[in-house]
């Protein structure tokens, strides 16, 4: 289905009641290691790769207060959300290859520009941090060889020509492999100063080649690794608005990039946590926005639709300590059945990733169950598309694994809860669009519609259009029935159904 071009922020979800669960642990969900240095010619980053069985390497904690500090009475007692970093994938273009020949470099037109002298000292320095490292087992230490082979032939390429951004950008891949390489038991340098040698060299050699987007995005990785380090502190915040900063360089460079999106998204959250309170909100909406931007690209993400989930629920939670709703659209509950609308579409596109598993225990009563999705939107008379605007009638509707189905307004107050498939004839609906039969979901600029945000759904039947109550909630359901519709074509839809009527 293709995306349209709007990145939006916040969407409306549907209300629920009761009380929230525990958090149940799940033994599982650790932050796994870090995934070997893949090798390759490539000549960009795989930042946006995305593979069936690939599995993230690191989970951290959402901590949705401003501070590490206990709780207050006042704020409410839910767990937290463990999120999604998804997989940290590194091209190193040379390892292990030939380096490029001096003719070639002589015809390189960047390696023409004027740069200053080398420093030398620092290039020894860097040399010595990589062969103090001592990988933690046979396995790191075999991989910690060829990282410091391949360490020493960039050093003399750059030795050779100074100007050779394509080393400077594969010898700080090295250092950055390094830094992961480090055993935190050993005599071995910190991690902080093979990160602090990376970030230089990626430095230079954008500084030599501006539009190298893999290495700004890979600059941003370990900036964000340094900010890690020092917790919720202002030296973390300055990391994280770096961070940031290189991550929106590699997306404008690079815009067909899904993960470098998700990451910029997971350092507005980190970020969103150390800032003053009265910058959170405004950071945490440009968060929800690059992760929505992510699965626009992609819409079986489900690293980014997980995350979405989670800054959402960390949205709520705030809402919640404030005494109320933080917008005029959105209410905590609102945005409590959004995160776990998220969190149940990630878990039915990757149902055996316990982290998923674990958070969904936790937000499926969240749910307006037994649907994924519960709100209003604004219906034509039946087969009258062309109908006088009046003609047009506000109603609720609601979406499950199966289909988006209009109440009749007379049955409208049965929802909370509303009645099952299975308990007999639900209610009487006009429009019902079966997810099988759609082509496409996107906006519309028909000026023949009534005024509003235009959904329209173009089936194998022809096209429907809907029109929602504000853009915000337009978003939420372009995202709910482009996830369900994902969810149906990866073969998932009785998972899905599992989850919302189990």
């Amino acid at each position: 289905m293709p995306t349209p071009p709007e990145e939006s922020q916040l969407q409306n979800g549907a209300l629920h009641e009761g009380t929230h669960p525990e958090l149940e642990v799940d033994p599982e969900a650790v932050p796994e290691p870090t995934p070997a240095l893949e090798v390759a010619s490539a000549d960009t980053v795989n930042a946006d790769s995305e593979t069936e069985g690939a599995e993230p390497n690191r989970s951290t904690e959402i901590h949705s207060g401003e501070s590490d500090s206990p709780p207050q009475a006042e704020e409410p007692v839910h767990p937290q959300l463990k999120k999604d970093e998804g997989s940290r994938t590194f091209t190193m273009r040379e390892l292990l290859n030939e380096l490029k020949t001096d003719e070639n470099e002589a015809n390189d037109p960047y390696s023409q520009q004027s740069t200053p002298q080398h420093n030398a000292e620092q290039d020894i320095a860097a040399m010595e941090l990589i062969d103090s490292v001592t990988g933690v087992d046979e396995e790191g230490r075999s991989r910690q060889r060829i990282l410091t082979y391949a360490a020493r032939r960039y050093a003399s390429a750059i030795a050779r020509n100074p100007g050779d951004y394509d080393a400077l950008y594969n010898w700080a891949l090295v250092l950055q492999e390094s830094a992961d390489n480090v055993s935190p038991d050993s005599t071995s340098p910190s991690k902080d100063a093979l990160l602090e040698e990376a970030c230089k060299k990626y430095e230079e050699a954008t500084r030599l080649c501006p539009t190298l987007h893999d290495a700004f995005y890979n600059w941003a990785i370990a900036i964000s690794d340094r900010a890690k380090m020092r917790g919720r502190t202002k030296e973390a915040e300055e990391f994280w608005k770096q961070a940031t900063k290189n991550y929106e360089k590699a997306v404008r460079l690079n815009w067909n990039t899904p993960q470098a999106l998700n990451n910029w998204g997971l350092a507005l959250q980190e970020l969103s946590a150390i800032v003053p309170v009265r910058e959170k909100q405004m950071i945490v909406k440009t968060a929800i926005s690059k992760f929505r931007a992510a699965i626009k690209l992609q819409f079986d993400f489900h690293r980014a639709i997980y995350n979405l989930g989670t800054v959402l629920y960390g949205f709520a939670e705030d809402t919640l300590r404030a005494g109320g709703s933080t917008t005029k659209e959105v209410s905590p509950n609102e945005l409590y059945s959004q995160s776990a609308m998220y969190i149940a579409a990630a878990h039915a596109l990757k149902p055996g990733y316990s982290v998923y598993s674990s958070a969904l225990r936790l937000v499926r009563s969240m749910l307006p169950l037994p649907y994924l999705k519960v709100g209003y939107l604004t219906a034509p008379p039946v087969g009258s598309v062309a109908a006088p605007h009046g003609d047009w009638k506000r109603s609720q509707f609601i979406l499950n694994h199966e289909s988006l189905q209009q109440l009749s307004t007379d049955d409208e107050k049965l929802l909370s809860p509303v009645p099952s498939n299975r308990s007999g004839d639900m209610v009487s609906t006009n429009v019902k669009v079966s997810i099988p039969s759609i082509v496409s979901v996107t906006t519309s600029a028909d000026l023949t519609l009534p005024p509003g945000p235009v959904l329209n759904i173009d089936t194998i039947r022809g096209p429907v259009f809907l029109i929602a109550d504000s853009w915000e909630t337009l978003d939420g359901w372009l995202d709910a029935i482009r996830l369900v519709y994902t969810i149906y074509a990866r073969g998932k839809s009785d998972v899905l159904a599992g989850i919302i009527t189990g």
